[in-house]
């Protein structure tokens, strides 16, 4: 028995008797998407970072890489040219675990020009392990009047069971709709029925591999896209195309932090983040950690380091009102970060330090929602 590796990347076993060897056919040249435009259909801007949605098996290792970028998923998914024209650019062709603050920039300026050129929306291509950062970023660093809709694929191209197209054609209607923010578009069931809309604020990645891995936290999804028909369907908390005036606000503060509290945790730990600017921490409960770690975390905010505290519970808010440890938190000048997650907490610090020098004026902003990200309550059961 032989085995053929076909060109979709599987393998297939071949009696040799039945292989018939032919001369070498010449390498085709690569395939580029069809140029020609529908006047009538909207333009979009396709932003390519990389991740799954843009990979393919590489068989030198064996593992999935990040190989081609956003031309190459027009020619890949054809029925995204039924919906809209599309301006491709690759801003990086990366996983997304090495995405960075730098490249997050680089990332809103791209899209920021194609609002600023005329676009009707703008699709983000993403691997999904950090999007949920990513899409955060860009909801604080652009002040968007059209949809900014990032998406991914959680299982590659040449996988039968891949999600790249059904999650790109969503992608693109929502990007068409009355949207008007920044969200993540991702299979809302393990079916090939629907996509959820999520604000890029509010969401976060709950399964290693499972297609319907995105959820929405603190509210419910701003819609949904059905699949194949690519009606977008919105509720009553979406952001409407045209409500915020284009603005760019692309400075970040890199020297901020995230640290997960965990019984037993070392108070010298702490220390680490002697000179940052931020740290975000991900306490227990209604925002908590060790009493041990108290004192370490007022000397950070006596030299200058904004504090943040966050909770590592999926739903509802801190405060640090209720028990002694979280009063003394508070004596010790930790911000209590509502309800943010703490993904979103992290960019917002970093884009509220590079943005305002006052420290008490910076402090207000951190519990200020600005982009969806904090809520006056929590909904019951949310």
């Amino acid at each position: 028995m032989a085995v053929v590796k076909l060109t979709s990347g599987y393998n297939i076993g071949v009696s040799p008797s039945a292989i018939e060897f032919v001369e070498e056919q010449p390498a085709a040249g690569p395939k580029h998407p069809d140029v020609s435009r529908n006047t009538a259909l909207p333009e979009l801007a396709i932003v390519s970072t990389g991740g799954t949605i843009a990979s393919r098996i590489d068989y030198r290792t064996g593992s999935v890489t990040s190989q081609f970028d956003a031309a190459d998923i027009l020619t890949a998914i054809p029925e995204l040219k039924e919906i809209a024209n599309y301006r491709a650019r690759s801003v990086a062709t990366i996983l997304s675990e090495n995405m960075t603050p730098a490249i997050w920039q680089e990332l809103a300026r791209a899209i920021y020009t194609e609002i600023q050129d005329g676009v009707r929306g703008v699709i983000v291509t993403h691997g999904t392990d950090t999007m949920a950062y990513s899409a955060a970023a860009i909801s604080f660093m652009i002040d968007t009047p059209v949809p900014i809709v990032f998406v991914g694929s959680q299982r590659s191209a040449d996988r039968p069971s891949s999600d790249n197209a059904m999650n790109a054609i969503c992608a693109a209607a929502a990007a068409t709709s009355d949207l008007g923010e920044v969200v993540i578009v991702m299979h809302e069931t393990t079916s090939d029925d629907t996509c959820s809309i999520h604000r890029g604020t509010r969401v976060r990645k709950m399964h290693t591999s499972r297609r319907d891995a995105f959820r929405s936290l603190g509210l419910p999804p701003l819609g949904r896209v059905e699949y194949p028909s690519g009606n977008v369907h919105l509720g009553k908390d979406a952001v409407l195309r045209g409500t915020r005036t284009p603005a760019l606000h692309d400075r970040l503060e890199p020297h901020c932090a995230l640290l997960q509290f965990y019984p037993g945790m070392a108070p010298d730990l702490v220390s680490c983040y002697d000179g940052y600017k931020g740290l975000v921490i991900a306490g227990t409960g209604l925002g908590h950690v060790s009493t041990a770690l108290i004192p370490g975390l007022k000397e950070l905010v006596d030299a200058g380091t904004m504090v943040v505290m966050t909770s590592q519970c999926m739903h509802g808010r801190v405060c640090d009102r209720v028990y002694d440890t979280g009063r003394d938190l508070l004596n010790a000048g930790v911000i209590e970060g509502g309800d943010m997650l703490a993904e979103a907490a992290l960019v917002k610090m970093m884009w509220v330090l590079a943005n305002e020098t006052d420290r008490n004026t910076a402090e207000v902003l951190m519990q200020k929602d600005l982009k969806g990200e904090l809520s006056r309550r929590s909904l019951n059961g949310i």
